[in-house]
């Protein structure tokens, strides 16, 4: 399988998911916690970029793992 085939595996895409999920959040109250104070300092693209970082690289580090696994 290709690295793109496996990356739309259904069980890599929502572990993916749910790992964005919770280190975005995380890493988003770190980065952006003075927009709770002040909703005009809020900044949607950083805000998506630390959502989209950690799902792309919990797929390439289970994609990769898969591979090595099955050279």
């Amino acid at each position: 399988m290709s690295f793109f085939q496996l990356a739309k595996r259904r069980d890599i895409v929502k572990r993916s998911l749910i790992i964005a999920v919770i280190v975005g959040t995380i890493l988003n109250l770190i980065n952006q916690g003075d927009a709770m104070v002040d909703p005009s300092k809020f900044e949607l693209i950083k805000c998506l970029l630390t959502y989209t970082v950690p799902y792309f690289v919990s797929t390439y580090g289970a994609v990769t793992a898969i591979m090595h696994q099955n050279k």
